[in-house]
């Protein structure tokens, strides 16, 4: 296992919470000297107190184990605010409306930071009716592709996904504004805004 928890989560956790060791061991059903030495770096959690342990510090178990509490500061679900996950190994997207922690293939996916696009990864949008019409002048091999074509706008996210040897192409309706997203799976994820 990579990840275990560390002192320093247990203790920053507790403090915020504003509770004593001894009201965590109490709660526990441990000493509180158990609680200091897993504070300060001298014992850890027995596994089958990890679960009670994420409970009274009111995270989950993979918030305890990685260290950090995932806040979502998007409460209103502007998919603007979007978030993207690509698993290196399988290729599988994960699009969420605030950052979130997600693994696949036994790898926890890091969120995509999108730039802007350099002359190689540039898109043509063209305005057909009443939709966004798509392309890319990009290679579509087996090895170096376009993975996907994303439009969020306002309360819609729209997902293209593309497969090498096909067309590097995508219509989405028109909604007024929005961002667009595509992912190269050699140079990421690009963005740009419509």
């Amino acid at each position: 296992m990579e990840n275990y928890v560390t002192g320093t989560a247990i203790r920053t956790r507790r403090e915020q919470l504003g509770i004593t060791q001894q009201q965590l061991a109490d709660r526990l059903a441990v000493s509180n000297k158990t609680i200091s030495k897993w504070e300060n770096g001298r014992g850890l959690p027995d596994i089958t107190l990890l679960e009670p342990l994420a409970a009274e510090l009111k995270i989950s178990l993979p918030e305890l184990l990685a260290g950090e509490q995932i806040v979502n500061a998007n409460r209103s679900a502007n998919l603007l605010r979007s978030c993207i996950y690509v698993c290196p190994v399988c290729g599988n997207v994960i699009h969420a409306m605030g950052q979130a922690m997600i693994s696949c293939c036994g790898v926890t996916l890091p969120v995509q930071s999108a730039e802007e696009p350099d002359p190689a990864h540039q898109p043509v949008v063209e305005r057909v009716e009443d939709e966004w019409y798509v392309t890319l002048d990009h290679p579509m091999t087996k090895d170096h592709y376009i993975s996907f074509i994303a439009l969020s706008q306002g309360d819609r996210f729209n997902m293209v996904k593309l497969y090498p040897e096909g067309n590097a192409e995508a219509r989405f309706f028109t909604r007024g504004h929005g961002i667009l997203y595509w992912y190269c799976n050699h140079h990421g994820l690009f963005m740009k805004h419509l």
